[in-house]
């Protein structure tokens, strides 16, 4: 894909120029671009109209499967079990459930049933995120926020559901530390293809988009946004 073409399936830079005349979006197979990674987030914003709960599993009334623990027992028991967490894949989808079937069979569908606030659920959430985050070397900062930074435990390994204030900062955080620091690089790919994109504040996006470009090395081969957008050729008219 042209640098300079919007990808078809990327609706973050679309309002953003109320004046510039319309073009089609240009897909083109040769692109640098993910394009399944493209398509696959923008299902996921799509579907993301409202904030979803698994919420029998949250409540504690049923234990997840085939780990066979509820979720205080996770939290109790596996917070710091780094190696557990790294083998185990079956409980991230009772943790983040999804509104499509993942890899655990076993782990339950969110249905728009579900698509219900609840301060319970909601604190378990966060309780299930600070727990990867440290799994992940990350912690916390601000919870009104989302900010995060660095752990004490540190290693390099790895907005739904009512807490879209996360995502931002979150993907923030790992782009700073691939493309500016250094680190991180095996998930490189990942956050530009899906991790930036997951983010469902269009605002938020494009900033995130072009914190991205700023930093990206060669900017030439920037795929992410519209460069001639990104680096100041075209600005929006008001």
């Amino acid at each position: 894909m042209d640098p300079d073409d919007e990808c078809e399936l990327d609706s973050t830079w679309e309002d953003e120029y109320e004046h510039k005349t319309p073009r089609k979006k240009v897909l083109h197979r040769r692109s640098c671009r993910n394009m399944n990674a493209a398509k696959e987030m923008q299902d996921f914003r799509h579907s993301c109209r409202g904030r979803f709960y698994n919420l029998e599993f949250y409540y504690g009334r049923i234990k997840s499967s085939p780990d066979d623990v509820y979720i205080d027992e996770f939290h109790q028991q596996w917070w710091g079990e780094y190696e557990k967490l790294e083998i185990v894949l079956t409980y991230i989808h009772w943790l983040f459930p999804l509104q499509e079937k993942g890899r655990n069979l076993r782990a339950h569908e969110l249905t728009k049933k579900e698509i219900k606030v609840n301060k319970q659920a909601k604190s378990k959430l966060v309780k299930s995120y600070k727990l990867m985050l440290d799994f992940y070397g990350i912690c916390s900062v601000d919870e009104s926020t989302g900010d995060v930074e660095r752990a004490p435990n540190w290693k390099d390994c790895l907005g739904t559901l009512g807490l879209k204030h996360y995502q931002a900062p979150l993907v923030k955080f790992f782009l700073h530390e691939t493309l500016v620091v250094g680190h991180l690089q095996s998930l490189k790919q990942s956050i530009l293809d899906y991790f930036m994109f997951a983010v469902l504040d269009k605002s938020e996006r494009r900033e995130l988009v072009r914190f991205t470009f700023k930093h990206f090395k060669p900017q030439e081969q920037f795929v992410w946004g519209p460069n001639k957008f990104l680096s100041g050729e075209v600005h929006s008219k008001s």
